[in-house]
Order: structure tokens, then C-alpha cells, then sequence
């Protein structure tokens, strides 16, 4: 990818998880978060992470598109991503309130399920027009079952509202799992080795070792 003028990395996400791990490629960005009601008609689970981190992403870069000095000055490169939590055909995302997030949690004691994340990109291309990408990672979470003083706890500090599937394995929830299957960030919110992958390949520079890519960004 070639452009005359350096991009600016932009973290659709007010996040503070997916602030630190992409914070960890080194790369100054911005954080602008997405207002855009979060629906969509997708059915597969992988479709619904993958559409809904498009939605916010693509709002984002809509948002940005109106700045006067876009693609003049200002090229910004949007990333964007959406978690669920899946038990069987059942879909999980945010609880609406703390009896929800208990219901999830229950429901989720003492089983396997998956948590999917859906990570999409967009920026200006050399020719002025908008390149896409998006792509999903999946984990397996086993839960044990929950002591129920532990569950009270857990639910009064809050943590659980702002989460998909009530919990997140970098908190308190971390007492109710006892085995993961694949990627830690990936639960955490950011699948960061995949995406570093289908970032570094989007730029053209799919076999980089040496950073090379990080030049095509604002310091």
C-alpha cells in the first residue's frame, strides 16, 4: 500500500482492553467510538461478530470522511471489532442489567462455549477509494460451577454489564474459568496475533519482520 501521505490510526472502540492490546504494536492512534445502533440480520454467529464490527467501523469512517482535510491531510485507518458469546444456537451479548448478566452466567456454569470475535478495517486506497477487510477469531471458554458467594460478588463490582456473555477473563470472572481453547486475547476482546497478521498482509506486507509497516502510519 502506497500513499502520498502517512495514515493515522484510528481504534474505533472506547474500550480499554482493546485500547492496551493494540497499544502494543507501538503505534500512536486515536480512539473514536461508534454511536450506531449495534443490529443486524445475520443468524451465524461468526457473521453476526463480523457484521457488527463493520457497522461500527464503517460509522466511524463515515464520521471521519466529513473532516475537511480528509483525503487531502488526513487518511485514517479505522479498526473496529465486535465480541459474542455463543452456547449452542444461543447467542449472547451485553446484559441489559445485573439479573441478566446472572441468567448468562448460570446458563453458561459448568459448560463449554465459544466466544467469537469479529475485527474489521478500512481505509482510503490510492485510487480515493474505500478498501475493506474483516475477519473473525474463535475461542472455547469451560466455565466451572459458580460458588454462589463468588457469583454475588462478581455481580456487585459491575463488571459484568459492559461485557459480552456478562464476564471478561482479565476480571473477577476469571474465578468461574477452568480451561480455554485457542487465542487469550481473543476472550479478552481483540484477537491481537490474528489480527497482526491480516493488518500486516491487508498493507502488503504479509512476510514483514522488521516493522517495515509501521512506516506507513503517523508517529
Amino acid at each position: 500500500m502506497k500513499l502520498n501521505k502517512k495514515m493515522k490510526l484510528v481504534l474505533a472502540s472506547g474500550s480499554p482492553r482493546r485500547k492496551e492490546l493494540l497499544g502494543w504494536l507501538n503505534i500512536p492512534f486515536d480512539i473514536k467510538s461508534s454511536d450506531v445502533e449495534e443490529v443486524t440480520d445475520k443468524v451465524n454467529p461468526f457473521e453476526i461478530a463480523e457484521d457488527l464490527a463493520a457497522l461500527k467501523g464503517r460509522d466511524v469512517f463515515s464520521i471521519l470522511s466529513k473532516n475537511d482535510s480528509f483525503g487531502k491531510e488526513y487518511f485514517p485507518f479505522i479498526i473496529s471489532s465486535d465480541t459474542i458469546v455463543t452456547l449452542g444456537d444461543k447467542v449472547y451479548g451485553k446484559p441489559n442489567d445485573i439479573e441478566d448478566a446472572k441468567r448468562m452466567l448460570l446458563e453458561l456454569e459448568g459448560k463449554e462455549h465459544r466466544v467469537i470475535t469479529g475485527v474489521f478495517f478500512t481505509c482510503l486506497s490510492e485510487d480515493g477509494s474505500t478498501r475493506e477487510r474483516v475477519f473473525s477469531c474463535e475461542s472455547e471458554v469451560t466455565f466451572e460451577n459458580i460458588d454462589r458467594d463468588l457469583l454475588e460478588v462478581y455481580l456487585a463490582s459491575g463488571e459484568s454489564l459492559d461485557k459480552a456473555g456478562a464476564y471478561g477473563i482479565q476480571g473477577r470472572s476469571l474465578c468461574f474459568i477452568s480451561k480455554i481453547k485457542g487465542s487469550y486475547s481473543n476472550v479478552v476482546g481483540f484477537p491481537i496475533t490474528d489480527f497482526l497478521r491480516e493488518f500486516k498482509e491487508f498493507l502488503g506486507h504479509k512476510n514483514s519482520t522488521n516493522g517495515e509497516w509501521r512506516e506507513l502510519f503517523e508517529s
